[in-house]
């Protein structure tokens, strides 16, 4: 009797494999001491804390003093998604907030703003934002102050939004842009001279640190939302709360590895992410591949069957032993129909959003049987589909 496939784990927009740096970080300062405390054991404690800021600094081109740690990229977005900011020195407040109807939706449900202040704006078939609806947005707010929030890489298909070209038509308002960046950083190079964001969001286990731990990065220490969350005054008022040693360290280490991959990339992760799309496509002619003719990230695919419902596939995928997702992961193990599919379906392209999608990302170890294993087994659930007679119910 033949034994369990072996598993190939292909999900890491969900979470990135622990680096093993990270956890041998993580481990060493199991023991650490609170790094408030003024003694030498505190001390040490409150070195590792900063050598991880002066990392997390290093990868967006900011100063280590605009590094704010928090507890992932949602409390992050938390923080940063409120009408209340301080503008070199005094309260500002804001009377908007746009988001992308197709971003995650820590970005939809609007943080600290009320629901009547919150827009969704449309993007187009590729996933890109619409620049009349900005524009329409910005009609709107007029001269009053407002934040745009913008997930610079969707998770479930890749596609990277402009975000030079947004930044610019801003220039001149009092708009806050903030950046949910936790897909992005760690696959392509981020900083502020490309990325001119007021904040950018980061996730640590979305780069291969531990769950648990994130951080939000200000341009300027003197724009700045209101606290989230007060107590104590750590990280210098903006989030009160003992900090996590071995979460930061494990942050820390993992961001200087990512640094380090991205400082020496030779296009690998495309030509495979290449590779792959052209596999599939040659071999399940009506697949397609979500965002394809826009930027994505190098490690991201997202294909959809006509008639192959995602949620089926990726169990089907999951009993051959491949770990692929069929949207988010981040919505409690729930199952249904993807927004991101939803509203590129209603921007036009030629699909039914209730197949949705799989979602392939691979980590800079995934190697190239590995994927074509994926390629045999997609393919294989997808001609099968394909050569059954279609009666496709689309107000399902």
């Amino acid at each position: 009797m033949a034994g369990a496939p072996t598993r190939i784990y292909l999900d890491c927009n969900a979470t990135w494999p622990l680096r093993p740096e990270a956890r041998e970080a993580m481990v060493a300062a199991l023991d650490s001491a609170n790094p408030s405390s003024v003694h030498t054991e505190g001390r040490a404690a409150r070195a590792l804390v900063e050598d991880a800021r002066r990392a997390v600094a290093d990868l967006v081109g900011a100063n280590p003093g605009e590094v704010t740690f928090t507890s992932g990229a949602s409390e992050a977005a938390n923080m940063a998604l409120t009408p209340d900011w301080l503008i070199d020195g005094k309260p500002r407040n804001h009377n908007a907030l746009a988001v992308l109807e197709s971003d995650h939706s820590v970005f939809l449900e609007g943080g600290r703003f009320e629901a009547s202040n919150v827009t969704a704006l449309s993007v187009d078939r590729d996933g890109l934002l619409r620049t009349d609806a900005l524009y329409r947005w910005l009609d709107d707010v007029g001269d009053n102050a407002a934040i745009l929030a913008i997930g610079l890489a969707n998770s479930e298909t890749g596609v990277v939004q402009d975000i030079c070209k947004i930044a610019e038509t801003l220039r001149g308002r009092d708009i806050r842009l903030v950046v949910d960046a936790a897909q992005y950083a760690g696959r392509l190079p981020l900083d502020f001279d490309h990325c001119p964001a007021d904040a950018i969001l980061l996730s640590s286990h979305k780069l291969g640190g531990p769950k648990g731990i994130g951080a939000i990065v200000l341009k300027s220490t003197s724009t700045r939302p209101f606290p989230l969350i007060r107590g104590g005054g750590q990280e210098k008022g903006r989030r009160s709360g003992t900090e996590p040693v071995p979460e930061i360290a494990g942050f820390g280490v993992a961001v200087r590895a990512a640094s380090f991959e991205l400082r020496n990339d030779d296009g690998r992760m495309v030509r495979l992410r290449d590779l792959v799309d052209r596999s599939v496509l040659q071999r399940s002619p009506k697949t397609i591949v979500l965002g394809k003719a826009v930027t994505r990230l190098p490690n991201t695919s997202a294909y959809l069957t006509p008639g192959l419902k995602s949620e089926t596939a990726q169990i089907a995928l999951d009993l051959a032993g491949l770990a692929v997702s069929a949207g988010s992961a981040c919505s409690s193990g729930k199952v249904g129909r993807s927004h991101v599919v939803s509203t590129m379906a209603a921007a036009g392209l030629d699909i039914d959003p209730a197949d949705g999608a799989v979602r392939v990302s691979f980590s800079r170890e995934t190697s190239e049987p590995e994927l074509m294993r994926f390629v045999d087994e997609y393919v294989r659930l997808a001609t099968k589909t394909e050569s059954k007679p279609q009666n496709i119910d689309h107000a399902a």
